[in-house]
């Protein structure tokens, strides 16, 4: 396949099938049309169903890790049955499989958290005890460290399920990203945004990445004219961060990174599930160092956190 040569059959994109996935599958082709001036039907959205949409009883850290969100569709990837896949970069762990590589980003959306609440529209309004729902450790580690009499229960599903359970009151409050919310034209449903210094984001949170075969020259290529450098740039730092704390969905672990012109700064932090325990810090440097600066901050945190730190609940 190459440029020249996409009407002999649609260049076809795999996605989950939620709004949010496919919202974000749409921006890709959009993308891709405009850059090399190709109609809609040089594209085809293919829809997949994978194990993390399928299971919502459990959490994720129980039965696999945040790669049920991408399992199927790196299978269809690897066996050639798409050319590319769009993922949120939030859901992809920090290991791909072999012959799989994320090439190309595009320009990162707010990575800030958004708090809704059904009756008390800030944390600090929540009544003592409130219940609120969340899927992620990370978020959940937050709110307790803010708010330990809170209580928290496991709210899986995608945008519209989780608003759906708020708005029925299985829950008093829940949170997602404030990215999602606004790619689905849901941001007026925020009633707090959060301070990402008070509150920071998961390592790649706002961010839609690409997922390319390795060694496919003809898809990387045709990606390549919608990457944003500043955008991957800062991806590698926060997935380098995330590489060296072997980090899952069964690890709270917050990371951010900005550029500015040939710098880049990175921020993480690590916290016990019941946010009693948090060590977080800081790097600078070339941005072309940012993997390096990564894995060095991820080092200096294990290290002041000590190697007890994540046993019994990291793995």
């Amino acid at each position: 396949m190459t440029v020249s040569n996409v009407s002999k059959r649609p260049i076809r994109i795999g996605t989950r099938g939620s709004a949010l996935a496919l919202a974000q599958a749409s921006e890709v082709r959009a993308r891709l049309m405009a850059a090399h001036d190709l109609d809609e039907d040089a594209f085809e959205i293919a829809v997949m169903s994978t194990s993390g949409d399928r299971i919502l009883d459990r959490p994720l850290s129980e039965v696999g890790g945040k790669g049920l969100f991408t399992k199927e569709i790196e299978e269809a990837l690897h066996e050639c049955r798409i050319d590319l896949a769009v993922h949120s970069s939030k859901d992809m762990a920090s290991a791909l499989p072999e012959g799989l590589h994320l090439s190309a980003f595009l320009e990162r959306e707010d990575v800030r958290d958004a708090f809704i609440g059904r009756t008390a529209s800030t944390i600090a309004e929540l009544p003592e005890g409130a219940v609120v729902g969340s899927a992620s450790l990370r978020r959940q580690a937050l709110l307790q460290r803010l708010r330990p009499d809170l209580r928290l229960v496991i709210l899986r599903g995608n945008v519209q399920t989780r608003l759906a359970k708020l708005a029925n009151g299985d829950v008093d409050a829940t949170l997602l990203a404030l990215a999602g919310l606004k790619r689905l034209g849901l941001e007026d449903r925020a009633t707090e945004i959060l301070d990402e210094t008070a509150f920071p984001p998961a390592p790649g949170q706002g961010a839609i990445c690409i997922e390319t075969r390795v060694g496919d020259a003809e898809t990387e290529a045709l990606v390549a004219a919608i990457d944003h450098a500043p955008t991957h740039r800062a991806l590698l730092a926060e997935r380098a961060f995330l590489a060296e704390l072997d980090g899952s969905c069964r690890t709270p672990i917050a990371a951010h990174a900005t550029i500015t012109g040939e710098r880049v700064q990175l921020s993480g932090m690590i916290l016990s599930p019941d946010g009693a325990h948090a060590h977080s810090g800081r790097r600078e440097g070339l941005a072309a160092d940012g993997e390096a600066l990564g894995r060095a901050l991820a080092r200096s945190l294990l290290e002041e956190a000590g190697p007890a730190f994540f046993e019994g609940w990291a793995r």
